[in-house]
C-alpha cells in the first residue's frame, strides 16, 4: 500500500495509463483497417528521426528530440502508402523492408555520432533509452505532454468517430457516401503518429506498436461491436500500464515498458483462451452445433 501512495508511482502510473487509454483505440482503428503492423514499422521508423534531431542541434531535449520522432514517423508512414499503391509488392513486405531499413539506419547513424568529434561537445547518453523505453524516469512535465496529446486525440476521436468507422471498415462506400476520405486519410496516421511520439520514452520506439495493438486482440474476443471493442482496449489498456507499473516498482530490475506489454500479453492470452468469441467457447459452440445436427 506504501507504493500506491508513492508519489513517483503515481506520477508513472498514471502517465503509462493514459498513454495506453489513447493508444488502444487508435490502434484497433489501424488493425481493423488491416494495418496492424503499421504501428510497428512507424515506430521503428523514428529512431533515425530523433538521431537526426540530435545531429542537427546537438541537444537531447525532448521537444526536439520528439519533433525529430513525429517527423520521421510522418514521412515512413506516407512512404508506405507510396510504395504500397505504386508497387507489386504488397502491405507486409513494405512494412517489412521500411520497418528494418529505417531502424538500421538509425543504429547506424547512432554509432557514427560516438565516433565523431563533431558531437563530443554534447550529450550523447540518453539517445539509447528511446529505442526500449525509459518509463521508470518519466517526469510530471512528459505526463502533461502525454495529456495534452491524449486529449486532442480522443477529442477528434470522438468528432470523427462515425467518419472513421466507415472509412475503416469500407473506403469504397465512405467515398461514395460523400465522407472526406481524402482527410480521413490523413487523419489516421496523425493520431497514430501523435500516440507513438508521445509513447517513445515510456516503452521505446520498439515495443510501442504492442500498445496499439495487444488490447484491441483482447478486446474484439469479447465484443464484435465496434464501440464496445474500442471501450474495451482502452480498459484493458488502462489494467495492464496499471499492473505492469505497479510489478515493476515492487520487483527491482523489472523494466517498467516490458512489464506493462507483458501484462497486457496475459490479458490478451485470457481472453483469446475464455472471452466470448476465444477459443474455449467457439469450440463449445461447435460440439453444441454438432450434437445438435447429429
Amino acid at each position: 500500500m506504501d507504493i500506491l501512495t508513492n508519489y513517483t508511482f503515481q506520477i508513472i502510473a498514471f502517465g503509462t495509463a493514459l498513454l495506453a487509454a489513447v493508444a488502444a483505440p487508435v490502434g484497433a482503428l489501424s488493425v481493423y483497417k488491416g494495418q496492424s503492423l503499421i504501428g510497428d514499422a512507424i515506430g521503428h521508423a523514428t529512431f533515425p528521426g530523433i538521431v537526426l534531431a540530435y545531429m542537427a542541434f546537438a541537444t537531447r531535449d525532448p521537444a526536439v528530440l520528439l519533433l525529430g520522432a513525429i517527423a520521421a514517423a510522418a514521412v515512413t508512414f506516407f512512404a508506405i502508402q507510396g510504395a504500397h499503391e505504386n508497387s507489386r509488392l504488397g502491405l507486409n513486405a513494405n512494412l517489412a523492408i521500411f520497418l528494418s531499413g529505417f531502424f538500421g539506419l538509425g543504429m547506424v547513424l547512432k554509432s557514427y555520432i560516438q565516433g565523431n568529434p563533431a558531437y563530443r561537445g554534447a550529450s550523447q547518453a540518453g539517445l539509447e533509452t528511446y529505442i526500449f523505453g525509459q518509463a521508470a524516469y518519466m517526469l510530471e512535465a512528459d505526463v502533461l505532454l502525454i495529456a495534452a496529446v491524449a486529449v486532442l486525440t480522443m477529442t477528434l476521436l470522438v468528432l470523427f468517430y462515425k467518419e472513421l468507422k466507415v472509412f475503416v471498415f469500407d473506403a469504397e462506400y465512405a467515398e461514395a457516401a460523400g465522407l472526406p476520405v481524402e482527410l480521413l486519410r490523413v487523419l489516421l496516421p496523425l493520431l497514430t503518429v501523435a500516440v507513438i511520439g508521445i509513447g517513445l520514452k515510456a516503452v521505446g520506439s520498439i515495443l510501442i506498436s504492442s500498445f496499439l495493438i495487444i488490447p484491441c486482440v483482447a478486446a474484439s474476443q469479447w465484443s464484435n461491436d465496434f464501440s464496445r471493442v474500442l471501450f474495451l482496449s482502452s480498459l484493458f489498456g488502462i489494467a495492464a500500464a496499471l499492473a505492469g507499473t505497479y510489478v515493476s516498482t515492487v520487483e527491482q530490475g523489472m523494466s517498467t515498458g516490458p512489464s506493462i506489454i507483458l501484462a497486457a500479453c496475459a490479458i490478451a492470452f485470457f481472453s483469446l483462451l475464455l472471452g466470448k468469441h476465444g477459443l474455449l467457447r467457439t469450440r463449445q459452440r461447435r460440439r453444441e452445433k454438432g450434437g445438435r445436427l447429429s
